[in-house]
């Protein structure tokens, strides 16, 4: 069946500021906002709050995954390209990706790690709570679980001769880290004994780009599925 045409078809983009289709309480959403209030970036925020809202996104991007961005007549989707977009046409004074090669490899495998083995198992629990009793994946959340545990294990000897997630300059990497890390802790807490990874996650909480996005996603948290701890 041909896809309906929207009743209201998006706005045009603003002409000099990038639009950010997103909503506050969504990880890869405070991703991306992450880096724009790294960079400093002026922005149009679309927030994904209304009927209206979802038609437009769906318009410009079928599968309707957001985080979007328009910006100068182009429509980006993926949290990572978003990010390596607005390192090219909108950077503040420091890079998120390093110009060096080598040091970029690393910065985009971190990004790769939070993406994979922290954020994807920790959004397959929450998934998973969000069925019927009679259709949860028991095994599949254990399987999770796991791949938390062994991510965190990971991750714990690797900040412990690290300041930021690929070294002493924050990047494209910690602005995975920090939702993905946030969310984690409340789906499956990190383990005492992971102290490399639990002072990381608050040196991250302490970084005003990515505490002015959870600040702004504090209305939300009463949707988390399995209960919002009284922190953070």
């Amino acid at each position: 069946m041909p896809h309906a045409t929207p009743t209201n078809p998006p706005q045009a983009p603003s002409a000099t500021k990038p639009v950010l289709y997103a909503h506050p309480f969504s990880s890869y959403c405070q991703k991306v906002l992450t880096a724009l209030y790294e960079h400093g970036t002026p922005f149009e925020y679309r927030m994904l709050d209304s009927a209206e809202r979802a038609r437009e996104l769906e318009a410009l991007w079928p599968i309707k995954r957001f985080p979007l961005l328009v910006d100068a007549g182009r429509t980006l989707v993926e949290a990572t390209i978003i990010i390596e977009h607005l390192d090219l046409h909108h950077a503040g004074p420091v890079h998120l990706i390093p110009p060096d090669p080598q040091a970029a490899l690393e910065v985009r495998m971190m990004d790769r790690f939070f993406d994979n083995y922290v954020s994807t198992p920790q959004q397959r629990i929450v998934a998973d709570r969000l069925r019927s009793e009679g259709v949860r994946d028991a095994h599949g959340v254990g399987e999770a679980r796991a791949m938390l545990d062994t991510a965190y294990a990971w991750l714990d000897r690797t900040m412990a001769t690290r300041t930021w997630a690929a070294g002493e300059a924050f990047s494209l990497a910690d602005c995975a880290a920090a939702p993905f890390l946030f969310y984690a802790d409340w789906t499956h807490p990190i383990d005492e004994a992971f102290a490399n990874v639990k002072a990381y996650r608050r040196r991250l909480l302490a970084r005003p780009s990515f505490a002015r996005a959870v600040d702004e996603a504090r209305p939300y948290r009463p949707l988390f599925p399995l209960g919002a701890p009284d922190r953070d």
